[in-house]
């Protein structure tokens, strides 16, 4: 048994989502767990204007680009290969066999991810207790409430919203809010 390695797909890029979704399924469809343990999107958070705003963003810190924990056995490349949005697998010659990241870029990479997360939660402006914000993201999308208590180390917000014209409380993250 060889054992799990990350590869480097090329995919059509702004397809990214769909072709981990597309895998994820195929694999898990396949009974091939075992062989494609994990497939990362290499994020990065930017802030961008919005309405004058600060508003977080996601995208791909490498567009065009996924990685996948994989061990290349039989069907399994062939496989991913056929997935609809893969373009390839990175190799060194046109064609060639899929070449392995090594250790160092594979965590400089999900490192990176963590770091970019992390700095993109540093950025964030910390909101004030009674301070009065609009849930931008979830089920609650829409809806204005105020902030009852702040857990700075989950980065969580306890905010009580009107909700059938009852007061409910909700955990929500600093990226799930903004001010109004």
């Amino acid at each position: 048994m060889s054992e799990l390695k990350w590869y480097v797909l090329k995919a059509i890029s702004g397809q990214e989502n769909k072709v981990k979704n597309y895998i994820e399924t195929e694999i898990k469809r396949l009974g091939m767990d075992e062989y494609v343990t994990q497939v990362v999107i290499p994020m990065e958070k930017i802030l961008q204007m919005r309405n004058g705003k600060k508003v977080p963003k996601e995208r791909p810190y490498y567009p065009g680009y996924l990685m996948v924990e994989a061990n290349l056995v039989g069907e399994v490349p062939h496989v991913i290969k056929n997935i609809p949005g893969v373009i390839s697998f990175l190799s060194l010659t046109k064609g060639g066999d899929p070449v392995p990241m090594r250790k160092s870029e594979v965590n400089r990479m999900l490192g990176r991810m963590d770091e970019l997360s992390e700095f993109a939660q540093e950025a964030m402006i910390p909101y004030t207790v009674g301070e009065n914000v609009k849930v931008v993201d979830g089920p609650f999308n829409g809806f204005n409430g105020t902030i009852e208590k702040i857990h700075e180390d989950k980065k969580k917000l306890e905010v009580m919203v009107l909700i059938f014209g009852r007061k409910t409380p909700l955990e929500l993250s600093y990226m799930q809010v903004e001010k109004v």
